[in-house]
């Protein structure tokens, strides 16, 4: 999906979309046609039935009007994507005052990713490495880069630690839609694989040859109830990474220079 996107989308119709600057009168494709409106109800679909169930088509059919009254609003999938991308960034929550300092805002914009992707999980597909440049996106990465803003760091430095943690929150996210995709193709939870595999599992790795993978793998998995957790990996993984973070405001507040540079 992504390669067709780079390689289909029209940047000029894009981001004419994504900012509105042209957007045709209705005359007569439908009562209450829009943008807006097309995009919102392309999400619905995505979200319901997958990235895979979006089509032109199936987006005219759910507005019930004709596929060519849609093409006269948006030129195609992937300029139809691109705008569907910054509708629901759009949608993410931007507190003020949250407690903690930089790191307790971290957490929260952590954790926030992480519930729009798991609300719409064909983010994970429709998303690229080359931003969409649409005003959502803009406000939401000048909104989190609020978060590491006056605490010692230099530009390049905000935008990589922003990146570090919006990075576990999609790996995160992406791992547990692989969890919950498998359940759905085998009919089998986690818990149900780990109570089925898990005694077989105790008999082969008891007999004395793996010991301490034995010991280790028995207690994580009776710890998250399956082979693995991805509640605790997210929780557990967005620790370390603010760990790691706080060394290195801990070192521009102690004046140390960045590896390589010189004060």
């Amino acid at each position: 999906m992504s390669k067709e996107r780079r390689r289909k989308a029209d940047p000029a119709r894009s981001l004419a979309l994504l900012w509105r600057t042209r957007e045709p009168a209705s005359r007569g494709a439908g009562p209450g046609l829009s943008v807006d409106r097309i995009v919102r109800t392309a999400v619905e679909i995505a979200d319901a039935e997958g990235i895979d169930a979006l089509t032109m088509r199936r987006v005219s059919e759910a507005l019930g009007v004709g596929t060519m009254s849609v093409y006269t609003y948006v030129p195609g999938k992937a300029e139809l994507l691109d705008v569907m991308v910054d509708t629901v960034l759009g949608d993410l929550p931007r507190p003020s005052g949250v407690p903690g300092g930089w790191r307790g805002r971290l957490e929260r914009i952590a954790r926030d990713n992480l519930a729009l992707y798991r609300a719409h999980p064909w983010l994970l597909r429709a998303e690229t490495t080359r931003p969409v440049l649409g005003p959502n996106v803009l406000a939401k990465y000048d909104y989190e880069l609020h978060a590491v803003a006056d605490i010692g760091l230099d530009d390049v430095e905000m935008d990589a630690v922003l990146t570090l943690v919006l990075g576990h929150a999609k790996s995160a996210a992406r791992v547990a839609l692989d969890v919950a995709e498998l359940e759905r193709e085998t009919g089998m939870t986690d818990d149900q694989w780990w109570q089925t595999h898990g005694p077989w599992l105790e008999k082969f790795m008891t007999a004395g040859s793996f010991p301490l993978a034995a010991r280790v793998g028995t207690a994580a998995g009776m710890a998250h109830g399956g082979a693995y957790g991805p509640d605790h990996a997210f929780e557990f993984g967005l620790q370390r990474v603010l760990d790691g973070i706080s060394v290195v405001v801990a070192a521009r507040a102690a004046g140390e220079p960045e590896p390589g540079k010189t004060l």
